[in-house]
């Protein structure tokens, strides 16, 4: 009796009342704001924005300011520079990490544990710890100051390779596996056409948070490069070098740097949310 007065509840379409559409608004309203003020402060003069109140609302200096960054920080290179860069990352990164999570969540094979743990526990050492004996190796290389010796440090990250194991756990079946076995198919063959369709979600999410973290990505960058083959973040930094930095230049700079990674998620944000969704439903 209790099942059948539930049945109907169970199809029913939620809808969102003005409560929650007011609090959605809201929190829209506050992450917006520091690309806002970035926006504003970037159309002003640094001599306003040091006034008090300081400006609310755009003024006219925007392309001016976005001019002045731009060739100040060399920033069209810097741009290259960071695409390639955090493209590299991401795509190297979402293909080890499912590779490797693919071995640790269905293959079974000697001290798997032993090596599952060792990765996760690479994530809590701190980056900082690494850095002199990293650089001693890319000047070993040859590689100072060139895109190579900052990309392949962070080439695949072990929460790469735990968040696809976690996700491959649950989303893919063993019975697919053994009948992909079944029918001939090579472990190269397996992994294209069973593994990667099962695991796409997790890895549009996983190349977004990749994509973002090495695009913005400060530490490493500024110790193995310099001014003369930088990255969008390393050449932010020269902006604000000078006896008094020009504020206003600064944050056209920053709002530049700021732009790939919206025209990134405007691009492909519809199809991130939908793997976050579908994990959510198979998890």
């Amino acid at each position: 009796m209790k099942s059948t007065a539930l049945a109907p509840r169970a199809g029913r379409q939620l809808h969102a009342g003005p409560v929650t559409y007011t609090v959605l608004g809201l929190f829209t309203v506050v992450s917006l704001l520091p690309l806002i003020w970035t926006a504003v402060a970037a159309s002003r003069t640094d001599q306003r924005l040091a006034q008090t109140p300081p400006p609310l609302w755009f003024g006219g200096n925007l392309l001016k300011n976005l001019q002045t960054a731009w060739d100040q920080g060399g920033l069209g290179k810097a741009m290259v520079n960071s695409l390639i860069v955090a493209g590299s990352i991401t795509a190297g990164t979402v293909l080890f990490s499912t590779v490797a999570g693919f071995a640790f969540a269905k293959l079974r094979f000697r001290f798997s544990s032993t090596l599952l743990l060792i990765t996760i526990g690479t994530m809590m050492v701190p980056p900082q710890l690494g850095v002199v004996p990293l650089y001693l190796w890319m000047a070993d290389l040859h590689w100072s100051n060139q895109l190579q010796a900052v990309i392949l440090p962070t080439f695949v990250s072990a929460f790469g390779v735990f968040f696809m194991r976690q996700y491959l756990v649950q989303a893919l079946p063993g019975e697919l596996i053994e009948a992909a076995r079944t029918d001939g198919a090579s472990s190269l063959r397996v992994i294209w056409h069973v593994v990667f369709p099962a695991a796409r979600p997790a890895m549009a999410v996983l190349g977004l948070l990749t994509f973002v973290m090495a695009w913005n990505d400060f530490l490493w960058p500024i110790i193995a490069l310099n001014q003369a083959n930088p990255t969008v973040q390393v050449a932010l930094n020269q902006l604000g070098t000078g006896y008094i930095p020009d504020q206003a230049v600064i944050m056209a700079g920053a709002l530049l740097g700021t732009l790939p990674l919206l025209v990134a998620f405007v691009l492909f944000g519809k199809q991130i949310v939908g793997g976050i969704m579908q994990g959510a439903v198979k998890g």
